[in-house]
């Protein structure tokens, strides 16, 4: 495994289209799991859920849930449309749906709970590709569809969904993307 340093300075998504979905082992999975739920987060509130999708729930909800509501939005797509969406999930050998939930609280910010939930999609996504897997992290319109989100057990009107964290293996390795340029976004006061 590389040193810290290297892994973060090269660290890159792979495109969820182009993950194999062959299995990937249950002690990495739990690991993945349990580096995700290891984020800054004020007061433990865990104001976030992980909802684990694999196995033949994978093509449930690319069926019942994308794929209908695809559909309902969409009356008149082709069949390509179609077919793609009936099999956004079944791409990962693991897809990892994280919630936001907010609780209420008199002291610390919905914004907070907000920033908490990012950084278990983060982190969920950079442990996934420090122990060599293909990842990425995904907020296609299902993210924002309703149905999704109380398919997943959120709260319309309170939950979000923060994003979905595709895993599964690399067919090929990513091509390097452009990156901003340090002196546009750092600076020193």
């Amino acid at each position: 495994m590389e040193s810290n340093n290297n892994f973060f300075l090269k660290r890159r998504s792979v495109l969820a289209k182009k993950i194999q979905n062959h299995p990937i082992s249950e002690d990495d999975l739990n690991i993945i799991l349990n580096a995700g739920i290891r984020v800054p987060d004020h007061g433990a509130l865990n104001p976030w859920k992980i909802k684990v999708i694999k196995g033949n729930k994978l093509k449930i909800v690319d069926e019942e849930v994308i794929l209908s509501e695809f559909i309902k939005e969409n009356p008149d797509a082709s069949s390509e449309s179609k077919l793609l969406e009936s099999k956004r999930l079944q791409r990962a050998s693991v897809v990892l749906a994280v919630l936001s939930t907010p609780v209420e609280h008199p002291k610390i910010p919905n914004w907070e709970m907000i920033l908490s939930s990012g950084a278990v999609c983060m982190n969920l996504l950079s442990c996934a590709q420090s122990l060599g897997y293909a990842a990425q992290w995904l907020t296609e319109w299902y993210s924002y569809n309703n149905k999704m989100l109380e398919y997943l057990g959120g709260r319309s009107g309170i939950d979000r969904i923060s994003g979905f964290i595709y895993i599964g293996h690399k067919a090929e390795e990513p091509l390097e993307r452009k990156r901003p340029d340090p002196e546009k976004v750092i600076s020193y006061i």
